[in-house]
């Protein structure tokens, strides 16, 4: 009687760790593939050569798994909240890797000195640009930075004023100009 319930227990435990191998290498296939999709559009070629390589065979165990055991039902809902998972998480992962540059646009009226003063003596380089607006002259303040700094960057404009229009966009390359990592003292 033992045997056969120790062999019950055993059988419970592999089907247990065959979906829980499922659900996790999914999670990891879609992290990974997130993350080397963001290498592509930044156009590191190598990194995301090296990860999709380890996405495809990650992915290869989870789908073999799952097509080799396709009367259960549990495997499909391990693959699909797998990969649901893996979509948060590796975009929870890229925020946190903070890769890359970005270029934030913040449009003000006219009293900016005061901003750009403040930005500068932080460390962001900071171009102005006057334009018109449907409510007259604004100036565009371009500021360039790497992305780890926007939570900075967004602190002092929202201390200066909440109603700035703010864009920020991806630059997948810089070249020359005034870059700084971090405020210089």
């Amino acid at each position: 009687m033992k045997a056969r319930n120790f062999k019950e227990a055993v059988t419970v435990l592999v089907l247990v760790l065959s979906y829980l191998l499922i659900f996790f290498a999914r999670v990891i296939d879609i992290s990974l593939a997130t993350i080397r999709m963001i290498m592509v559009v930044r156009g590191k070629r190598m990194q995301a050569a090296l990860i999709g390589f380890v996405e495809a065979l990650v992915f290869v165990v989870a789908i073999g798994r799952v097509l080799n055991h396709m009367d259960d039902p549990i495997n499909i809902l391990m693959f699909a909240l797998g990969f649901a998972t893996g979509n948060y998480v590796g975009m929870w992962v890229e925020e946190k890797m903070a890769l890359g540059n970005i270029i934030v646009q913040a449009i003000t009226p006219s009293h900016y000195q005061d901003l750009t003063e403040q930005l500068r003596e932080e460390g962001f380089g900071v171009t102005i640009v006057q334009g018109y607006g449907i409510k007259g002259t604004n100036n565009l303040v371009n500021i360039t930075l790497q992305r780890k700094r926007m939570n900075k960057l967004m602190r002092i404009i929202d201390e200066y004023d909440k109603e700035i229009f703010v864009t920020v966009t991806d630059a997948r390359a810089i070249r020359g100009g005034y870059f700084s990592a971090s405020k210089r003292k």
